[in-house]
């Protein structure tokens, strides 16, 4: 069941982070809604809103919370290497979808002033490492790209990249 959470938050962090611009507009209407709903509602979220149905997310990421989801867009899973997405949208793969989209998810909720450089326990376990510098915040090998996207029951960072958990 922690995993399940875990990936959950994942795949909400993929999902919120496809446009900080097109996120913001909406702000205060996205404040009443939960982290899936927010990210459900901007398109540059697909993705990561088709990864955390696949893996059965969507109920954990919509629950009370808090929680903190690094967000990549579509343009981030664009990136990955051709097939990788198709690969873990199949159901014989969903615990490693759940795996990397809950290493996007941190309990609580961590608003961009208050993110200090350090290492952080994600919701499936894993350390996730923070790097706060005066070019900007790196999340894994992922740049920090929009900030502060609130939901209800949480907040959505937006990152370039979709980062990997480490190898057990």
């Amino acid at each position: 069941m922690k995993m399940k959470k875990l990936t959950s938050l994942l795949l909400v962090t993929s999902l919120l982070s496809g446009s900080a611009a097109l996120a913001h507009q909406h702000v205060s209407e996205e404040a009443d809604q939960n982290i899936v709903e927010v990210a459900a509602g901007n398109e540059n979220f697909s993705t990561l809103v088709a990864a955390v149905e696949a893996a059965g997310l969507v109920e954990t990421l919509s629950g009370e919370g808090p929680l903190t989801v690094f967000a990549p867009t579509n343009e981030a899973f664009g990136a990955l290497p051709e097939g990788t997405v198709d690969f873990l949208l199949q159901e014989e793969n969903r615990d490693m979808l759940i795996d990397i989209l809950t290493y996007h998810v941190v309990p609580g909720k961590v608003m961009a002033a208050d993110v200090e450089t350090g290492s952080v326990t994600t919701v499936n376990g894993a350390d996730l490492t923070l790097v706060v510098s005066d070019e900007g915040v790196n999340v894994g090998a992922a740049t920090v790209v929009d900030t502060d996207i609130e939901a209800s029951n949480g907040v959505i960072h937006v990152i370039d990249a979709v980062i990997l958990p480490p190898e057990e």
